[in-house]
């Protein structure tokens, strides 16, 4: 891997910061946040899903747009107006007094959320390729693990004294400044129009072929499967263990702190194994975290799922995506895109299907096969997922 110079850091901790504000305080937060919301009578659990499913459309549209404005010059023109969504919905959020209004201002957090976080890492991979130090652009998702670490602090911290949307005001804070300062980094890049021009020329090509269909067909599996435990374990956690128990108010620290090495790791471990059987391992890793909660219930399954699903995630982003560019290696920005458009398709289904299965009369804990069955498919589509050429591998 190459040496980090001291002048990227500034441009890789914009990046980290814009996907912390975005990813942690737009999505993220709203984990830990939601047992609080239901205990607060601001929503009911049902509700909560059926929110966190407006979020996820947002998410998805603003992955969609992203593959439109893929183009360098398109996206420093709309990286900014993303980042201003997520400001002005945040904010909005502290006056929302009804569920209604929560799930209109979630979806237009989403669609900020998915612009950003498409955008913001393309951005700034193509610098870095520039400077030839494009292997260390997957150390701006560590902004992400970071991001959980202090979305479940400032719940916790202002969880006595906040109540209902007025708990939304620690991130709506926190989040001008990171997006401020990140932002200004970001524009001061100097990529040039002809860059541009060759991005635009060499993404013209079909993103579905013989070679990338099965690493789609497994990128469906991954969506559906994390999205679950990332976004209903507190809430399970509450529901299954005594309330003086540690993980009710916990697991969400237990899954930021879990979070923090995962990109590390299992850059590494592509480094080591190659992605493909990198890949293959963290699937399964991430549903021996997702079937914990069904086998072992309680504290310790508990406990699994946030260890497990937390230091894995963001490894099947990065490996997917590294896999993705090998696969097709002149479609940059847009394949990157396309592959977060159909992540945000199934994390739009995951909890649109645990609502209406908790509407039939289902329990939350019950429901976490979905994720369990997800993951089996995604792990299992890996084997047909071809190597990645040795000349990307050797390059990192």
């Amino acid at each position: 891997m190459t040496a980090l110079r001291p002048a990227l850091l500034p441009v890789l901790l914009a990046g980290a910061l814009l996907l912390l504000t975005v990813h942690a305080l737009g999505r993220f937060i709203y984990t830990p946040l939601l047992p609080w919301l239901v205990e607060d009578g601001l929503l009911s659990l049902k509700q909560g899903a059926d929110i966190a499913s407006w979020n996820y459309l947002g998410y998805l549209i603003g992955a969609l747009l992203a593959i439109r404005w893929h183009g360098i010059a398109q996206i420093r023109r709309s990286l900014p107006w993303g980042l201003a969504l997520h400001l002005v919905s945040t904010l909005l959020q502290t006056q929302a007094g009804d569920a209604d209004s929560l799930a209109a201002l979630r979806l237009v957090n989403g669609i900020g959320n998915g612009l950003v976080f498409v955008q913001a890492p393309a951005l700034i991979l193509e610098w870095l390729a520039r400077h030839n130090s494009a292997s260390a652009s997957g150390l701006v998702y560590l902004g992400v693990g970071a991001g959980l670490l202090v979305s479940s602090a400032l719940v916790s911290l202002s969880a006595d004294w906040l109540h209902g949307p007025a708990r939304w005001w620690p991130a709506a804070l926190l989040s001008l400044p990171l997006a401020w300062w990140g932002w200004r980094q970001l524009a001061r890049l100097d990529t040039p129009h002809a860059a541009t021009q060759a991005t635009a020329r060499g993404s013209s090509g079909r993103l579905l072929d013989r070679r990338s269909i099965p690493l789609f067909l497994s990128y469906t599996g991954a969506g559906m499967g994390y999205i679950l435990p990332m976004t209903f374990l507190p809430m399970l956690a509450r529901l299954q263990l005594e309330p003086g128990s540690f993980l009710v108010g916990g697991s969400w620290l237990v899954v930021a702190l879990a979070t923090l090495g995962g990109p590390w790791l299992w850059n590494r471990l592509g480094a080591i194994l190659g992605d493909k059987r990198a890949l293959q391992a963290n699937y399964l890793v991430q549903l021996s975290g997702v079937l914990a909660t069904l086998l072992l219930p309680g504290a310790i399954g508990i406990l699994l799922c946030a260890l497990l699903v937390g230091s894995t995630f963001l490894g099947t982003v990065l490996l997917t995506q590294r896999l993705g560019r090998s696969l097709q290696p002149h479609q940059g920005p847009r394949i990157s895109a396309a592959l977060i458009a159909l992540y945000s398709v199934t994390q739009l289904a995951g909890p649109w299907l645990t609502s209406q299965w908790l509407g039939m009369g289902g329990s939350l804990h019950s429901a976490f096969w979905l994720g369990a069955g997800a993951l089996l498919w995604g792990g299992l589509w890996t084997l047909a997922v071809p190597a990645e050429q040795a000349t990307i591998r050797s390059a990192r």
